[in-house]
């Protein structure tokens, strides 16, 4: 659900991706006016056993745009982005960041998985990767 596909997400499918009734039913209940948080997109997954992933492809087939990435890296307002450069931070949580990277890249679950780790919040990963200039991506939702 990048910017360039703020409408027509479901365009990112193949035509044979569907929508399941049970999926979608739980998300039109944490839906607000065609969006939906991050958190409760998670919520929705972990509540019906189903992957972050899932849930995501589901969102965009319902063209629902999701807000307020656990990570500060979308959907806040007015400044769209909310994740900061720290001016100093733990080394080895810089480890652990560079420790995980793939193609130069922190995937988001592995930002969680990191935070969750060092007992940090998941914004304070996302504001050393900002410091350290490495992009946060794959999106565990397929936002980014």
């Amino acid at each position: 659900m990048s910017k360039e596909h703020q409408e027509g997400y479901a365009g990112k499918h193949p035509e044979s991706a569907h929508l399941e009734e049970k999926v979608a039913s739980a998300l039109r209940k944490a839906v607000e006016n065609g969006r939906i948080t991050c958190a409760a997109a998670h919520g929705v997954a972990k509540d019906l056993g189903r992957s972050p992933a899932d849930i995501g492809m589901a969102l965009d087939l319902m063209e629902v745009r999701l807000l307020r990435c656990q990570l500060g890296l979308f959907g806040y307002t007015p400044e769209k982005r909310i994740v900061t450069k720290p001016k100093q931070w733990d080394a080895q949580l810089e480890k652990d960041i560079r420790e995980a990277l793939s193609d130069a890249r922190l995937p988001c679950a592995d930002a969680w998985a990191i935070a969750r780790r060092r007992k940090v919040p998941r914004l304070t990963v996302a504001n050393v990767c900002e410091a350290l200039d490495i992009k946060i991506r794959p999106c565990q939702l397929g936002a980014f």
